[in-house]
């Protein structure tokens, strides 16, 4: 267990799935609605894949991870995150637990539904 689980706390990161496996990285959780293009499963070191969690296809292809449209996007994703109580929860009695990973595809590191989710999550 890490020392933020030992506290209470939450231990969650984000990472590009397309990124090399790091021992520290704990649980990691694929959290986009598509697989990621040329990525095996086998490959992917991917412990659960909540893809139902993700952003609906309308609303990930209205932002098209344009950084003007940050705020509006996690508000609506925020919105739609509150229709899968049970899975958010999942994730943050996990991430008590100890480190859990975000995964995602995108190439934008800043401004993708992975980082709104881990703000979701943390508040």
């Amino acid at each position: 267990m890490g020392q933020a689980a030992a506290r209470g706390e939450m231990a969650i990161r984000i990472k590009r799935v397309y990124d090399p496996q790091a021992a520290d990285d704990g649980f990691r959780v694929l959290v986009d609605r598509l697989w990621p293009r040329g990525v095996s499963k086998e490959n992917a070191g991917v412990d659960l894949w909540l893809r139902d969690i993700a952003p609906s296809a309308e609303l990930r292809k209205w932002f098209g991870h344009d950084e003007t449209m940050w705020a509006d996007f996690k508000r609506r994703y925020h919105e739609e995150l509150s229709a899968h109580k049970e899975q958010v929860d999942q994730l943050a009695r996990k991430a008590k637990e100890g480190n859990v990973t975000f995964l995602y595809g995108a190439k934008e590191e800043k401004f993708n539904n992975a980082a709104a989710l881990k703000e979701y999550i943390e508040k």
